[in-house]
C-alpha cells in the first residue's frame, strides 16, 4: 500500500539556474528527504561541502551551489553585493521547487543564511551557521585599508587558478569591496537585531584559533560576541570544535553535519 502523505521523490540534477544578469551551477541529489540548501565562503564553491554530504548520506536532499562567478561554471555578473547573494538563495530554491529547507552557511554564507532565516520564518526550517554571523565591530578605517591591499597584493595570482574554479572570476576590488561589505553587515548594530528576530531552530558550529588573513587572537575576540546572542535568543544554541576556520568542513564535518540532524530533524518533519 502506498502512502499517500510521504513526499515524492525527486530525481537527482545538476544543470544552471538562471538568476538576474547571470546563471548559477546548481547540483540537487533529489531523493525524497528534508532538503537542505548549503551556502559556500566568499570565495569558496559547492564542492567544500563533499564531507558534509558523505557524512548526512541520502537520507537528505542536498542542495549545492557556486555563487556569482565562483566555481568553473557560475557567470559573471555586475552586481556582487550581499542582496544579491540572498536573491540566489531565494532563485535556486524556486528553481528546484523547494518551499521549506534547512539553511547551512559557512563564514560569509553563514551571515547569508542568518539574513535568510530571519526574512522567512516560515520557509525556513531551521540554520546552521558555521564559523561566521558573529555581530562584532572588526571592521574599521585601518581593517578596510588592509583589506583592500591584501586582494591588490593577490591579484597577480588569482588569475592563474581561475580555470581550476579555485579563485573566483573577479577583480580585486570587487573581492574587497565584498569582504568590506560584509564587515560592515557583521557589525553588532546590524547583525544583532537579525540575530535577535530568528525564530526558527539555529546552531552555530564555531571554530578555534586563527583564519586567513587575521591576526593574533583577533578571530577569538570576534567570536566572544556569540555569547551575548544565545543568551537573548532561546532558539540560538553553538557549539565548538578545534579545527580553524579554513580546515572547519574538512575536520570537523561531522559536527556540521549533527547540527544539520537536530535542527532538520525537528524542523523538517513537524
Amino acid at each position: 500500500m502506498t502512502n499517500s502523505n510521504a513526499p515524492s521523490s525527486v530525481s537527482q540534477w545538476t544543470g544552471m539556474v538562471q538568476v538576474d544578469d547571470t546563471a548559477l551551477a546548481v547540483t540537487d541529489t533529489g531523493g525524497h528527504g528534508v532538503p537542505v540548501i548549503y551556502l559556500n565562503g566568499q570565495f569558496a564553491t559547492q564542492g567544500y561541502w563533499r564531507r558534509v554530504l558523505a557524512e548526512l548520506g541520502g537520507e537528505w536532499r542536498h542542495i549545492t551551489f557556486d555563487e556569482r562567478a565562483r566555481g568553473r561554471k557560475s557567470g559573471r555578473s555586475a552586481d556582487y553585493s550581499f542582496e544579491a547573494a540572498v536573491r540566489d538563495v531565494d532563485a535556486v530554491l524556486l528553481a528546484r521547487d523547494v518551499d521549506r529547507a534547512v539553511v547551512v552557511g559557512w563564514s560569509y554564507g553563514a551571515l547569508v543564511a542568518a539574513h535568510w532565516a530571519h526574512r522567512n520564518p516560515d520557509r525556513a526550517l531551521g540554520a546552521v551557521l558555521v564559523d561566521g554571523a558573529y555581530p562584532y565591530d572588526w571592521l574599521d578605517d585601518a581593517m578596510e585599508q588592509r583589506i583592500r591591499k591584501l586582494f591588490k597584493r593577490m591579484g597577480w595570482f588569482t588569475p592563474l587558478l581561475r580555470p581550476t574554479g579555485l579563485t573566483p572570476r573577479m577583480t580585486p576590488a570587487e573581492q574587497a569591496d565584498s569582504n568590506i561589505e560584509l564587515g560592515r553587515l557583521s557589525r553588532e548594530r546590524e547583525l544583532g537585531p537579525v540575530l535577535d528576530g530568528i525564530t526558527v531552530p539555529v546552531r552555530y558550529v564555531v571554530a578555534s584559533g586563527t583564519s586567513f588573513g587575521s591576526r593574533g587572537d583577533e578571530q577569538e575576540r570576534i567570536r566572544t560576541s556569540l555569547a551575548a546572542v544565545t543568551s537573548r535568543n532561546a532558539h540560538i544554541h553553538s557549539t565548538k570544535v578545534p579545527s580553524n576556520h579554513g580546515a572547519i568542513l574538512k575536520k570537523d564535518f561531522r559536527a556540521v553535519a549533527e547540527a544539520v540532524r537536530e535542527v532538520g530533524l525537528g524542523g523538517g518533519r513537524r
